[in-house]
């Protein structure tokens, strides 16, 4: 099951390598074994690769993962609650019943559904439809990711903090709560007071206010390339490309690591010398600072 994703346009090898095509042991016919739903607002390319496509209405997937919790633990559910969803008992009574029938079940989601109306708490919902769902069958759930080696970092988070994303250290610990501490609620809020992004175009991205704050407070910038971002930003250091002129650790959407040697020379560092030399220099630097000096970190960059 595809929620709120377009893999056909953003992941276009999805399908054929891991979802549908590939043959296996326990599914030797590949496509011909495998069921394929969609939920989606509007009919994508996607569409044509589904056996079932739900249209559900914009805003709505909240709404619609709650009802099909209810339908999976066997609850009635009033028609007009469903109707809002713009979907029929019929059509969701089919979907449970496949997907309790399954024998293996797999819900991978995108933006459609996380950054719209209810954000993290669409996520969370989703996956509590797939944890709820073993109690009938094998079901797993895993957020289709955008920009390159975001599932690294979020690894790496869980690792250092038991958190994946949306964490504050600003009490000295880690302190986790989507909506609250996720950047771009931060950044749309105004809460924050200077912006360091590496690796990432927040400006290409993110909605405007979150863009227009950026714009107006000290934002660093570390990026092989110039990007939306980089010409907002007060500085923008370029940086070797990682995994082609840095070497690295990559993970891929299934939090399989992979390891990346340079296959060329760059007279730009990498992402971790920058951060590495901007450590040691603030390291150097005393405890306060005579007004009207200027700061000894980037200078030395």
């Amino acid at each position: 099951m595809y929620w709120g994703g377009n893999p056909a346009e953003c992941h276009p090898r999805h399908f054929t390598k891991y979802t549908l095509m590939q043959k296996s042991k326990f599914l030797p016919r590949g496509r011909k074994d495998r069921t394929m739903a969609l939920v989606d607002i509007r009919a994508t390319k996607s569409a044509k690769a589904a056996d079932i496509f739900l249209q559900v209405r914009p805003g709505k997937d909240f709404e619609m993962i709650t009802i099909l919790r209810a339908m999976v633990k066997g609850e009635s559910i009033p028609e007009s609650q469903i109707a809002e969803t713009g979907l029929s008992l019929e059509t969701l009574e089919d979907l449970v019943a496949r997907m309790k029938a399954a024998k293996f079940g797999a819900i991978f989601f995108g933006m459609g559904l996380s950054m719209t109306r209810g954000k993290h708490m669409n996520s969370a919902a989703l996956l509590t439809l797939a944890a709820e769902m073993n109690a009938f069958t094998k079901f797993v759930a895993m957020p289709m990711r955008g920009h390159g080696n975001v599932t690294g970092a979020d690894v790496i988070m869980r690792w250092q903090t038991g958190y994946p994303f949306g964490i504050s250290f600003n009490r000295g610990y880690p302190r986790y709560n989507p909506g609250e501490f996720s950047t771009v609620d931060v950044l749309v809020r105004g809460d924050c007071d200077a912006a360091f992004i590496i690796g990432a175009d927040p400006g290409a991205t993110m909605p405007q206010p979150a863009i227009d704050h950026l714009a107006a407070i000290p934002t660093i910038c570390l990026d092989p390339h110039v990007t939306h971002t980089s010409k907002l930003a007060k500085v923008h250091i370029t940086t070797a490309p990682a995994g082609i002129a840095a070497p690295g650790t990559g993970y891929r959407m299934d939090e399989i690591p992979l390891p990346l040697k340079p296959a060329l020379n760059s007279p730009y560092p990498s992402d971790e010398e920058v951060v590495r030399r901007i450590n040691q220099a603030i390291a150097k630097m005393p405890d306060w600072m005579p007004e009207g000096e200027p700061p000894m970190v980037l200078s030395q960059v």
